[in-house]
């Protein structure tokens, strides 16, 4: 007979259970797990994920212990082919197909416009079309009804105040109207640009804004009729008017944004408008984008090109506007803007067809920031970001000498100087810098007198000319 403690006790030392380490049956499930062999393939392909999650954590750690506290700024691009960059295609292409469904499309801004008209109210004192907000809350339920909810976030409360109000606090119809317009079409753009934008980086490359352009054409009715073999050169041209304008480091890509924002795209699109109503020869010439102005540039390169190398000497670019610029204006052109050639050791320059571009449109918009920074690079002698009155009377010694070979009477250069001084009024009163001639708003006209003859003489003779401007609307 057991005492009480002894039968407890001999029970639990006979049903021991040795370790689990040394059971066979478990060594066995262990070894055939670890191989990996009875898991299934979603379990596979999880361990999978997190190694490859673990070693990009590990890699990213890495990296940040060796860049210290300097933030990452770059990140490569994914290769070409790969899943990344097929993924990051896809996911664009979806996004940009969900936007562009999300527009009104013609039919829908003609019923927009039907509603408006039908739903409005006839100012008494001007006959204007005008609504109230209860209006136009009316107007949005109408609108929505018909044509669908992608409507309704044009008829929001913020909307109705950007548009100035009457005394009764109604506004008229067509300015809104106007903007949901442009608010399209500036979202298509968006959306048709991105399109085009290969790397997805929100920048257009020279080759990119062309294909742009040349989706455009069917789309403008000054451009339809464009010969199918002018349409690479006019597309060459036009685009290069966008990259002088939202380009000015350039860096040879053009932010998407700054080209929607640009007056350039604004001149472009004019050319919707049918010629026969009421489009001028002259307003043709002075849009950089019609074919009468393209044609022109191409005219003119030609007509200069004296030995038909495609380029221009300095010898050949004399002759523009008719010999009238100066001859150190040319020499600060080369200098400056002209890229050193391969022949002759490199001592030899000659302006290529967008060298010439770039030059014609700074001429030609001599009164804009970009116009402007690009003469006074030339002006500025000596390279020091100012002008002094040795500069001026360097730079106005050649308009001079051609005044008077032209017949015109003597004149004192000290006096034009003092002129230009007193029409720039710079802070310093020794130095003209770049921000004096923009902030003066007379910097395009400083830069014609000190280099092109015609320029000095238009200044000249600015009250006749003005009174011959005038006399044809009196009459």
């Amino acid at each position: 007979m057991y005492s009480d403690g002894e039968a407890h006790d001999a029970p639990q030392t006979q049903r021991k259970i040795p370790p689990a380490s040394s059971m066979l049956w478990v060594r066995n499930l262990r070894r055939f797990i670890g191989s990996g062999a009875g898991l299934g393939s979603e379990a596979l392909m999880e361990l999978e994920t997190k190694r490859i999650l673990l070693d990009i954590f590990k890699d990213k750690q890495k990296k940040s212990a060796e860049a210290g506290t300097i933030p990452s700024f770059y990140k490569k691009k994914p290769e070409e082919g790969s899943i990344s960059q097929r993924v990051q295609r896809l996911a664009k292409y979806r996004f940009l197909k969900k936007q562009s469904d999300l527009l009104l499309n013609a039919d829908d801004l003609d019923a927009m416009w039907v509603c408006l008209r039908e739903n409005c109210v006839i100012d008494d004192a001007t006959g204007a079309e005008k609504m109230n907000y209860e209006d136009f809350c009316h107007i949005a339920s109408v609108c929505t009804e018909q044509i669908g909810p992608k409507c309704r976030r044009f008829f929001s409360p913020s909307n109705f105040m950007k548009f100035e109000k009457d005394e009764q606090g109604r506004i008229a119809i067509l300015p809104f109207y106007l903007y949901v317009m442009r608010t399209v079409s500036l979202t298509q753009a968006r959306i048709d640009m991105s399109e085009l934008d290969e790397d997805s980086d929100g920048f257009l490359q020279p080759h990119e804004m062309e294909a742009y352009i040349r989706g455009l054409i069917p789309n403008l009715a000054q451009l339809r009729t464009m010969d199918a073999g002018f349409v690479p050169m006019y597309c060459r041209i036009a685009a290069h008017k966008f990259f002088f304008f939202c380009d000015p480091h350039r860096r040879g890509k053009a932010c998407i944004k700054k080209v929607l924002l640009s007056n350039c795209l604004q001149e472009l699109m004019e050319l919707h408008q049918e010629s026969e109503e009421g489009v001028t020869d002259t307003e043709q010439a002075e849009n950089w984008f019609s074919q009468t102005s393209a044609r022109r540039v191409c005219d003119m390169l030609i007509a200069l090109d004296k030995d038909s190398s495609g380029s221009l000497s300095k010898h050949e670019l004399r002759e523009y506007a008719d010999g009238t610029l100066t001859e150190i204006f040319i020499e600060r052109v080369f200098d400056e803007h002209v890229r050193r050639g391969k022949s002759c050791g490199g001592k030899t320059r000659e302006m290529d067809f967008e060298s010439f571009l770039d030059f014609n449109l700074a001429l030609e918009n001599k009164d804009t920031p970009e116009g402007l920074t690009y003469l006074f690079r030339c002006l500025d002698l000596q390279g020091r970001g100012y002008l002094t009155t040795a500069d001026i009377h360097s730079l106005f010694r050649d308009v001079h000498h051609k005044w008077i070979d032209g017949g015109n009477y003597e004149l004192c250069i000290e006096d034009v100087r003092d002129e230009i001084w007193d029409m720039v009024k710079p802070v310093d009163d020794l130095k003209i810098t770049l921000v004096d001639l923009l902030a003066c708003k007379q910097g395009g006209t400083v830069a014609s007198m000190l280099i092109d003859v015609r320029g000095f003489w238009a200044h000249d003779n600015r009250e006749n000319l003005l009174q011959e401007e005038e006399e044809p609307e009196e009459e």
